[in-house]
């Protein structure tokens, strides 16, 4: 089996382990922010994830996983395509 494909093995185990203990409690910016009574205002861009959930999925669990997977396999690939890219230009 090629490395790749156990790295992406270990994510979705690691990610299946580890998410049930993600902290439903605020950060420690967002805790300092409302302690000093500072508002948040509305966003111009909800953005792709917003606080770690996908908005089409009912099931918080499900919501936060898939987030995650979704989150690690889009890193890996841009990890992946600008390696090859710095790889392939120093080749040259």
């Amino acid at each position: 089996m090629k490395g790749h494909i156990k790295a992406i093995i270990l994510i979705v185990l690691g990610l299946a382990l580890f998410v049930p203990l993600a902290s439903t409690f605020p950060d420690g910016l967002e805790t300092v922010a409302k302690y000093l009574g500072i508002e948040e205002h509305k966003p111009l861009w909800q953005g792709l994830m917003p606080d770690y959930t996908l908005p089409p999925i009912s099931n918080a669990y499900a919501s936060t996983y898939l987030s995650g997977l979704l989150g690690a396999i889009i890193v890996l690939v841009f990890a992946f395509l600008i390696g090859k890219t710095l790889t392939r230009d120093s080749a040259s």
